[in-house]
C-alpha cells in the first residue's frame, strides 16, 4: 500500500546505472599496467535466525499475503542490512528476509561485476543516514527536552531500536495493522534468539504502534487516542511515502503536520519525488513536487532546507565517483527535466528539513 517505506526507487525503478562503490572497499587498486582493478562485494551470509522455522514461516506470509508495496518495505531493509558498513541496523536482515536478501545481493554483485560508478541501493543508504542525522539534529535543537517522534508509515524501519539519540523520545510509528502485527513478531524472534541479536535492546524512551491508514480522515485521531500529545515538540518523519498518495492526500497530510507549527515546536523531515521520477511507474508513484521548498512554506512551515543526493550533507563518503549520475544531476539546473547530454528524464529525489514553532515568521 501507498505509504510503507519503499525501495522501488533504489532497487528496482530507477535507472539500471544507479550503484556505488561502498566507502569501506577499495574503489580501485593501482596494477603493474596502470589500470583500475574493481574489487568485489563481500559474500553475503544468511543470518542463521532466518532459517528457524518460525521467522521462515512470518516471511512466507509476507510473500503469499502482502501485496507488492508492502513487500517493498521488506527491500528498504534489505538495503540497508547489505549496506551495514555504512548503516548500522542490525534488525534490517531479520525484517527483510531471505528472498529480498539475496535479491539486492545478485544486483550488487553484477554492479560490482560491471565496474559500476554507482552500486544498488546508494540512494537508500545516503537517504537512511541523512534521516538519521537530521532527526538527531531535530531532537538536539529541542534542548534535550522530552519529544515524540512520529514516523508515518513505518514499514520495517528499526530506528527505535539502534538511535541512541532516541532515548528521551517516545517514538510512534503508524502502518497497517498487518505490517505492524508482523514487524512486531519479527522483532520479538530477534530478541528471543540467542544469537546476535539477542543483546538488542529499544534505545527509544517508548514506542508506541498505530494501526491506522494515512490516506484516511482518521489516522491523526488514532495517533493521539494512543497518546500522542499535539502540544509536545515532535519530529515528522515521511521516509519513502509522499509520493506513493495522491496529491490531495499528501497536501492534506503535510498540511495536518504543518497545522501543528502554531501549537508547538515542529520539525518535518521528509523526501519528495519530482515529476519525471513519478513518469518511472505512473502506477505507483503519484504525488511529486519540483519546488518542496516552495510548497512547504505556503502550508505554514517557517524554515525550509533542500538537499540532494551528493550534497554536502547527503553524501556521507558513499559517493566517490565524480562523475556519478547524482553529481550530474545536481549540476543542471532543478528547472530542467530532460537531461541535455542523453535526452533521459532528470529524476531527482529531494531530501527536505522543514520546521516552525508557535512564535514563527513565514517567509
Amino acid at each position: 500500500m501507498p505509504f510503507l517505506l519503499h525501495s522501488f526507487l533504489v532497487i528496482s525503478k530507477f535507472p539500471c546505472n544507479l550503484k556505488a562503490f561502498p566507502c569501506n572497499l577499495k574503489t580501485m587498486s593501482s596494477q603493474e599496467n596502470g589500470s583500475p582493478e574493481y574489487p568485489t562485494w563481500p559474500e553475503f551470509k544468511l543470518p542463521e535466525l532466518l532459517s528457524t522455522d518460525g521467522v521462515r514461516q512470518v516471511h512466507a506470509t509476507i510473500e503469499n499475503e502482502w501485496d507488492p508495496l508492502q513487500r517493498s518495505a521488506c527491500q528498504t531493509a534489505a538495503g540497508r542490512a547489505l549496506w551495514k558498513h555504512a548503516v548500522h541496523d542490525p534488525l534490517a536482515d531479520i525484517l527483510a528476509g531471505e528472498t529480498y536478501l539475496k535479491s539486492l545481493h545478485e544486483k550488487i554483485k553484477k554492479d560490482c561485476v560491471n565496474k559500476a560508478r554507482e552500486i544498488s541501493g546508494v540512494i537508500l543508504a545516503v537517504r537512511t543516514l541523512w534521516f538519521d542525522s537530521k532527526l538527531e539534529a531535530a531532537l538536539h535543537s529541542f534542548d534535550d527536552r522530552e519529544a515524540q517522534v512520529v514516523l508515518l508509515g513505518a514499514g520495517m524501519d528499526a530506528r527505535a531500536y539502534r538511535l541512541s539519540c532516541l532515548k528521551e523520545s517516545n517514538v510512534f510509528e503508524v502502518d497497517f495493522p498487518q505490517v505492524l502485527q508482523i514487524k512486531a513478531t519479527l522483532l520479538q524472534a530477534a530478541m528471543d534468539s540467542t544469537n546476535d541479536h539477542q543483546c538488542l535492546m529499544m534505545t527509544a524512551k517508548s514506542i508506541t504502534r498505530v494501526e491506522a491508514d494515512i490516506r484516511s480522515d482518521d489516522w491523526l485521531e488514532k495517533l493521539q487516542i494512543s497518546g500522542f500529545m499535539p502540544e509536545k515538540n515532535t519530529v515528522w518523519v515521511l521516509e519513502g511515502i509522499l509520493y506513493y498518495l495522491t496529491d490531495s492526500q499528501a497536501t492534506k497530510v503535510l498540511k495536518i503536520i504543518a497545522d501543528k507549527c502554531s501549537v508547538t515546536h515542529t520539525v518535518l523531515l521528509a523526501d519528495f519525488m519530482n515529476k519525471p521520477s513519478t513518469s518511472l511507474s505512473n502506477s505507483i508513484f503519484h504525488f511529486y513536487s519540483d519546488w518542496p521548498d516552495h510548497l512547504l512554506p505556503s502550508l505554514g512551515f517557517s524554515h525550509v532546507k533542500l538537499s540532494q543526493i551528493g550534497d554536502p550533507d547527503a553524501h556521507f563518503g558513499l559517493l566517490h565517483d565524480p562523475s556519478n549520475l547524482f553529481n550530474k544531476l545536481r549540476s543542471l539546473p532543478r528547472t530542467v527535466q530532460t537531461h541535455p547530454d542523453d535526452g533521459t528524464p532528470c529524476c531527482r529525489l529531494y531530501l527536505v528539513e522543514a520546521s516552525g514553532s508557535p512564535n514563527q515568521t513565514i517567509p
